[in-house]
């Protein structure tokens, strides 16, 4: 395995990780981190891996943050109409 897939192993390792983990904010922190975190990995993984598998690490990626995705859903719904 590469270093582009093991590091997108362990941001998902990471990732359930830190959601188990008990939060005030409710984990909005650790999802900003988490976002900073995962774009370069998966640009690297898109990089050494292509579009296809790129995709996959970015689906994989999507349902563990899927609430800030939902929000940002009704953000663009709210500013388009």
């Amino acid at each position: 395995m590469t270093a582009s897939l093991t590091l997108a192993c362990l941001w998902a390792l990471a990732a359930n990780v830190l959601a188990m983990l008990p939060s005030r904010d409710n984990h909005w922190r650790r999802a900003w981190a988490l976002i900073a975190l995962g774009v370069p990995v998966l640009g690297l993984v898109t990089w050494q891996h292509g579009p296809w598998l790129g995709l996959i690490v970015l689906a994989a990626g999507m349902s563990v943050l899927r609430w800030p995705l939902v929000y940002l859903a009704r953000w663009l719904r709210r500013q388009l109409g």
